[in-house]
């Protein structure tokens, strides 16, 4: 899938419109409602379908609903005697009428449940979704500059959130404000409307109350939520590094990080509980006064001989079944403030802009090799104080093999970097088959590059797996060749799992040489036109580096070769061989004319083979009398 300006989710359709009229604060708005509601009314008519039944359901629910207080009435006020045969057959009538009415209301509230299920799981699903996809196509700068923990709890809540909206606004916030319309209009044409007044005053100051008191205590929560990720970020760190804190014997030390951060959230948490028992007892205070108006008028009316005992019991049977799900519609909003304030951060993530995008007119670079590469007159900076690449100019013709070596720093990795595009060139051009990388869409460029970076990471999966990533879908047998061809083959059929053995997080299980095999293993496999070698065989042995150095020569034969190496006797044998220094050019020529100029290139060698000699004569030194390591 290419990393597209409308790029399509899982859903079949383009992401929502980024909101950029996001408030800086918290409030639930519109902005943010709009940005998921495309996903809860979805395009298929099977789905809307449901979204509407659920809301018939709803309203007859609320209907039944307002009318069971009535039939109660009806009911009391059947018991005055009139006379023996319809004191007996008349409330008959009416029980069965209101034990229906009760039925009624949990079969259309449940029938309701079960019609937006599948619509909000879904909607839940495909947030979450596109939220990872979004993730993905994010440029590499963004990735090295988030807390990977910190961030992994943001779209966990934030899912979380968005389903809680959607679930209470429209099966709690909805029918509660569409029975308090309700039941203010049967009192006002059945009663009065001083009694609909008590109620609409009511539910106003109990509104008013709420959010002015939530938004106060918002804060709290956006403390614990801080708190949450800090600690979650101090503990993922840690145990990442779990060999670095045992090298030092540091394991008190990150109790003591860990448990200062876990403090924190307990301070937050507890000021954020505090607070919601102040807002639970006003609310509570509210309802108790609103409630013995309603009583007390209810009390005049029957001495006064304006309403009968059944009309009491009806009012204070509308009282209870209004007030109850007002009182958790206060709990409601708290709820509603707090997934705002996770939704929030999501939104955040979601609407970072794509640093690096396709053109609309991009096209797809064929998948046939091989390929030509330019470097003209690049520049690159992370920072705009501090530039990497100051007009770099070279070519790899197609099907040969160039070298990039240099001092660290020299902006070696830099250059696979932009030819990958994790990062866009801010001068010059970087051409592939005389035509700018822009021309091309970043996937196709993509499955064109294989890399053999020199930090090899695994995901936490199986060698089989690590394997065939390079080409998803890929048989038994060609995983198998692609392993036997990087020489891993055998230190893999001798493991009790074999190909199913796991590798660990990171692939930690492996040692360094295990795994950057594995990783040849894996660029094999996906048998590219351009092969981009970061220091591959820079966890290796000497024996083993040779080994694999012959089978990468093997495999650059009819493909073009950047590699980028340390090691000057790993790149003797490229067509061409650039020397980088300070972000520039300082040397070209293969491997002797290098050597023959006497400059950097020939300063670097001599360093590696004085090197390499003390090693070799460390490493004589060490030997006993008997040939055995010391």
């Amino acid at each position: 899938m290419t990393d597209t300006a409308q790029h399509s989710g899982s859903t079949g359709k383009p992401l929502p419109k980024k909101n950029t009229d996001l408030p800086d604060s918290n409030s639930l708005n519109w902005a943010m409602i709009r940005t998921f509601l495309p996903y809860l009314f979805p395009e298929k008519r099977k789905l809307r379908w449901r979204v509407s039944l659920a809301m018939v359901f709803l309203v007859l629910a609320k209907l039944v609903g307002v009318g069971t207080p009535y039939l109660s009435k009806q009911l009391i006020d059947a018991f005055e005697p009139i006379t023996e045969n319809t004191l007996i057959a008349l409330p008959l009538g009416l029980i069965l009428a209101y034990t229906g009415a009760r039925i009624s209301v949990t079969l259309f509230e449940q029938l309701r449940e079960i019609m937006f299920a599948r619509v909000a799981q879904l909607a839940v699903r495909h947030i979450a979704l596109d939220a990872f996809e979004h993730l993905h196509t994010l440029s590499l700068r963004f990735h090295l500059e988030r807390y990977m923990g910190s961030l992994s709890r943001v779209i966990e809540r934030g899912s979380k959130a968005i389903q809680e909206v959607m679930r209470f606004m429209l099966l709690n916030i909805m029918p509660t404000l569409l029975e308090v319309l309700l039941v203010t209009t049967f009192l006002w044409i059945h009663l009065s409307f001083m009694y609909a007044l008590v109620i609409m005053v009511t539910v106003a100051v109990y509104a008013t109350f709420t959010l002015s008191v939530t938004e106060w205590r918002i804060k709290f929560r956006r403390e614990m939520n801080a708190q949450d990720e800090h600690a979650n970020t101090k503990a993922i760190d840690s145990l990442l590094n779990y060999e670095t804190v045992k090298y030092f014997n540091n394991e008190e030390h990150e109790y003591r990080r860990y448990d200062q951060a876990l403090q924190n959230y307990e301070n937050a948490a507890v000021k954020s509980i505090y607070s919601l028992s102040l807002v639970n007892f006003g609310q509570a205070v509210i309802i108790a006064v609103g409630m013995f108006l309603l009583s007390l008028m209810a009390a005049q009316g029957i001495v006064a001989g304006t309403m009968t005992v059944g009309d009491f019991v009806m009012l204070n049977w509308f009282m209870i079944q209004l007030y109850m799900p007002l009182n958790f519609l206060g709990w409601v909003y708290h709820i509603l403030k707090q997934a705002t304030t996770d939704m929030q951060a999501m939104f955040k993530v979601l609407n970072v802009e794509r640093e690096v995008v396709d053109q609309p007119c991009a096209i797809e670079l064929a998948d046939h090799g091989p390929y030509s590469i330019k470097f003209a007159d690049t520049h690159f900076h992370y920072d705009a104080n501090r530039p990497i690449l100051k007009g770099i100019s070279f070519e790899i013709p197609a099907g040969k093999t160039v070298a990039i070596v240099g001092p660290s720093g020299a902006g070696k990795s830099t250059l696979s970097r932009l030819l990958f595009r994790f990062y866009d060139h801010s001068g010059g051009d970087i051409l592939l088959n005389e035509y700018s990388l822009r021309h091309y869409t970043m996937a196709s460029i993509r499955k064109a590059i294989g890399v053999v970076p020199q930090d090899t990471i695994l995901f936490n999966d199986t060698i089989a797996y690590n394997i065939e990533y390079g080409r998803p879908g890929a048989s038994r047998a060609k995983v198998i060749a692609a392993a036997q061809q990087a020489q891993v083959y055998n230190f893999i059929k001798n493991l009790p799992e074999g190909l199913d053995t796991i590798v660990g997080e990171r692939g930690l299980k492996l040692s360094g040489g295990e795994k950057q095999r594995v990783v040849i293993a894996r660029t094999i496999l996906k048998n590219p036109g351009i092969l981009l070698l970061d220091e591959a065989t820079s966890a290796l042995d000497t024996a083993t580096e040779r080994q694999i150095q012959h089978t990468l020569n093997s495999l650059s034969k009819g493909r073009t070769v950047m590699i980028i190496a340390h090691r000057l006797s790993t790149v003797v044998h490229a067509d061409q061989i650039i020397v980088m220094q300070d972000g520039c050019i300082a040397e070209t020529g293969s491997h002797q004319e290098l050597l023959e100029l006497d400059g950097l290139y020939a300063e670097m060698w001599q360093k590696q083979i004085t090197h390499d000699d003390e090693e070799q004569e460390a490493g004589e030194t060490l030997e006993t009398p008997s040939g055995q390591s010391a």
